[in-house]
């Protein structure tokens, strides 16, 4: 078994006293932000053999929430960051917002840790007030930075353990990739929302059914590849590798990948789009096509926007508890804040099937 790592041995290695060691360990904010930084890497190189907090509980971690959103704030997006806001707001915590595509290229994950400031993290937008970071007139003064909430983040896995494991307290919403245990992470219950459409559409006597997928490397597109083929297989069936396309869920991307596959010698008679833009786009390809919806072609998305509501005929989707998924990301954050010990680290909320008048029975079915 590898030496136990001391506080004393961690003070040599950094050159820095025993007593700050400790501050830094115990996330006590009279540290320097530089060397707070020196400390948590020399942690983070000698891993599970570093010691932890000690000396009693340690105190709730001050500062305002970093939210990054690496895609505009649409009404999915929107929906999700507007929830978080007004939790944070409940709690008294600022909220430092990154959000756009220029937020997916944004190395902050160091940042975040290093500096406890939100200095360079690219936000965009603070919400709420600082009394301890007082401004000049016509200055703008970003708040310190105690947690994060990073919205289905780019980064790798790695990247992510990397940052846990400096201690930096932080929540992601719908991961993009599996995450180990100890990263509490909020999303939808993909697999069973998908396992319900594709069994609606599999009862009304579907078998050949297309699917619009998200990009291949997406967790939440595996989940719900394998909710379909376990519908189907429930139904007697297996699915077609043929019958389905990886896109980006965006109406123009779901109108492409629905007329390659309803141009197949033999075309689907069911489509399940990722999400309900990628179904629009969909709609408008069976319309072009001549296909009566749902006479000729079912077709069902995931989400349940406002854009859902507003096709015709009416989209059946899957409905996304999008705005409790960000209420939920803020009340895990507050827990890790607080230093308070988390069992359920990934959290599913269920999905709802919505049906509406863009799925009927199978043309030729009984």
């Amino acid at each position: 078994m590898p030496r136990r790592v001391t506080v004393r041995d961690i003070a040599a290695e950094t050159g820095v006293s025993i007593a700050t060691v400790s501050r830094v360990l115990n996330h006590s904010a009279s540290v320097a932000p530089a060397t707070r930084d020196l400390v948590e890497q020399a942690v983070e190189r000698l891993g599970a053999t570093a010691p932890g907090p000690r000396g009693g509980t340690p105190k709730p971690a001050a500062g305002a929430v970093y939210v990054r959103c690496p895609y505009l704030l649409t009404d999915y997006f929107g929906l999700i960051v507007s929830s978080i806001a007004e939790t944070l707001d409940r709690h008294g915590r600022q909220l430092v917002l990154n959000a756009g595509q220029g937020a997916a290229s944004a190395p902050v994950l160091s940042q975040l840790a290093a500096g406890r400031s939100s200095a360079g993290y690219g936000g965009r937008r603070s919400v709420g007030t600082d009394e301890n970071s007082p401004a000049e007139p016509g200055q703008t003064v970003q708040p310190a930075v105690g947690g994060a909430i990073l919205i289905l983040p780019p980064e790798s896995s790695e990247e992510l353990v990397r940052l846990r494991a400096r201690r930096f307290p932080f929540v992601v919403v719908d991961p993009r990739t599996p995450l180990p245990r100890d990263i509490a992470a909020v999303s939808a219950a993909h697999f069973s929302g998908a396992r319900q459409v594709t069994a609606h559409l599999a009862e009304l006597g579907h078998r050949r059914i297309g699917v619009i997928a998200g990009p291949r490397e997406w967790l939440a597109s595996d989940a719900r590849l394998s909710g379909h083929a376990a519908a189907l297989a429930d139904a007697g069936s297996l699915p077609d590798p043929a019958l389905v396309r990886f896109v980006e869920p965006t109406t123009e991307w779901g109108y492409r990948a629905a007329g390659e596959l309803l141009d197949l010698p033999e075309r689907p008679t069911a489509l399940v789009a990722f999400n309900d833009k990628a179904a629009v786009g969909a709609l408008r390809a069976a319309v072009e096509r001549g296909l009566s919806i749902p006479g000729d072609l079912s077709v069902a998305g995931f989400d349940d926007i406002d854009l859902s509501r507003a096709t015709s005929p009416l989209l059946t989707t899957v409905r996304q508890p999008l705005q409790e998924m960000g209420r939920m990301a803020v009340s895990l954050l507050i827990r890790l804040l607080d230093r308070h010990e988390l069992e359920a680290l990934h959290v599913e909320l269920a999905t709802e099937l919505v049906i509406r008048d863009s799925t009927g029975p199978a043309p030729g079915a009984a």
